[in-house]
């Protein structure tokens, strides 16, 4: 197909799918797609930019005047049947992974969030696993899953954000566009089929920066429904609101995807995250230990969640809360004491959530799955509580305020821990991982090593020992101590250890340098560490 290159050869014994999913007419579509919103897609890259120059000049953020927030009157499209009731997903399940993303169709959940995203690395390799395991189980034909998609949880699909490139595609001479490839991957190959089974298209759209991208995403629904002869307000979508400049713009967003749309979704570590990169050169958006100070008690991100809720049920959407982390032990069934206790930690969190007015949530460990559908039996919140409007006033000082606390050495140390091993498992084509008993993905990476890199900016003493900052030296300490720690309990080969070191020397990059990413999977995935391990087993189709 002229104007469309696939840049790797397809991985050994995966020939036949490439062949497959990128067919004559799937590449056709894929560069149609690409050159109507090309341009437009540019475009947002440069309001992100604008965007972060304002705010770091010392601009404000105030909620929008606009004529669709002064208007009470308008709400969403009325949801389709399968949507009423969203009040479980299992999140971060890379369709990648063919057994986890089987047995997560099994589950007793209204959905499964199939996750191009956090919980996902975007090989070669890792991508046509996703795409053909998707198409096998809308077609029913993946052996372990459910024959019929019509039984099977929702597929909530979320391709990845804007800031991730497809190093893999050309499209006249230019590198593809992740979210797009993903997005039109999925509905040439499985839209229609999910719409004539009442199943969907239905999506997950994550990172988006105030309504103008939620505008652009309408676009490219309306576009994409018209060329695959699908009815308009067929595909919906939950943005997830993960990013501070949005959280100003909630009624905008709902109304720029108003017939295309499900709600809005809370992610409580990204959106910590966007507020030190939008403000985290300023001392007094220093934010304390994460695991001992930041949670949904705290006023930020409590009036956060209530004004989620309140704009969703007040335009007739669903709000939904952010994922409970915690996995129990490998072989047990969740019933001994030790599992209780975890189970009885993540029941008391979401019940505080349901309290405050949320349609539902998600769970990563399916074991945790009859425990909290036991929770919303009892709550009587069914299908949903877009009847509950809470009675609220949100200033934007509310929304900025960080919270007080100090940092600890404990802290220190798990954040430094989880930004090393999630960098370690991305080198392995690995997008989430398990540590101190909690599903760790590119969310709690970015918030780690956003907070060490303020750390060492800011130089706060420890809580333990007053005498004693954060420096560059004592992160360097205390990396050198894990990587050790690391090296002998779980490096078994060479390659790994030097993975591991690999992984070690980047997350010091990211904590010192003096402009940050904003987004780690971009760093990574556009890394030449990340593309030469991935690809060299890879002949070039050039």
């Amino acid at each position: 197909m002229a104007g469309v290159l696939l840049l790797q050869s397809s991985p050994p014994k995966l020939e036949e799918i490439q062949k497959r999913i990128f067919n004559k007419d799937a590449l056709e579509f894929l560069a149609k797609l690409h050159r109507e919103f090309d341009y437009k897609i540019d475009q947002l890259y440069k309001t992100r930019l604008n965007t972060a120059v304002v705010l770091k000049s010392g601009s404000p953020l105030k909620f929008k005047e606009s004529a669709e927030r002064k208007d009470s009157t308008w709400k969403i499209a009325p949801l389709p049947p399968r949507l009423n009731n969203r009040h479980l997903d299992l999140g971060d399940v890379s369709a990648s992974n063919s057994a986890h993303f089987i047995a997560a169709l099994d589950s007793d959940v209204q959905g499964v969030q199939v996750d191009f995203d956090d919980g996902h690395c975007p090989t070669w390799r890792n991508q046509l696993l996703a795409y053909n395991n998707i198409n096998l189980a809308v077609n029913g034909k993946l052996p372990g899953a459910p024959i019929s998609i019509t039984t099977c949880p929702i597929l909530m699909l979320r391709p990845r954000a804007w800031n991730m490139i497809d190093h893999d595609i050309l499209i006249d001479g230019k590198e593809a566009i992740g979210a797009l490839v993903d997005f039109g991957i999925l509905m040439f190959h499985n839209g229609k089929k999910l719409y004539e089974a009442n199943s969907g298209p239905y999506f997950y759209l994550s990172k988006l920066e105030g309504a103008s991208e939620a505008r652009l995403w309408n676009e490219i629904f309306v576009w994409t429904q018209k060329q695959l002869d699908i009815p308009q307000k067929t595909i919906k979508a939950c943005v997830l609101i993960e990013n501070i400049v949005s959280t100003f713009e909630m009624d905008e967003i709902l109304y720029a995807l108003k017939d295309h749309c499900i709600g809005l979704n809370c992610g409580i570590w990204d959106y910590c995250a966007s507020i030190v990169a939008k403000f985290g050169d300023r001392k007094e958006f220093l934010l304390p230990d994460r695991n001992k100070y930041v949670n949904m008690d705290q006023k930020f991100l409590n009036s956060y969640m209530k004004l989620v809720v309140n704009t969703c049920h007040s335009r007739g959407a669903l709000a939904t809360g952010g994922m409970a982390a915690a996995v129990l032990q490998p072989g047990t069934d969740g019933t001994d004491e030790s599992s209780k206790i975890i189970v009885n930690k993540v029941l008391e969190a979401k019940l505080k959530e349901i309290e405050a007015g949320v349609d539902g949530f998600m769970v990563y460990d399916s074991r945790i799955v009859p425990h909290v559908n036991e929770l919303w039996k009892k709550s009587g919140a069914s299908p949903n509580q877009i009847h509950r409007i809470l009675d609220l006033k949100v200033t934007p000082e509310d929304l900025l305020l960080i919270p007080s606390g100090g940092v600890t050495m404990q802290g220190l140390k798990h954040n430094v821990a989880v930004t090393i091993l999630f960098i370690y498992h991305w080198l392995a084509g690995i997008g989430h991982f398990f540590y101190n008993g909690n599903v760790e993905d590119s969310a709690t990476a970015e918030i780690s090593r956003t907070q060490i890199w303020q750390w060492i900016r800011f130089s706060p003493y420890l809580e333990e020992d007053p005498s004693q900052q954060v420096t560059l030296k004592l992160v360097e300490k205390v990396a050198s101590s894990f990587a050790a720690h690391a090296h002998k309990q779980l490096c078994r080969s060479g390659a790994e250890r030097k993975r591991l070191s690999a992984a070690r020397h980047m997350s010091a990059e990211l904590c010192v340098s003096r402009h940050p990413p904003e987004f780690i999977t971009s760093y990574l995935n556009d890394n030449h560490k990340f593309r030469t391990l991935h690809n060299k087993s890879l002949l070039s189709n050039l």
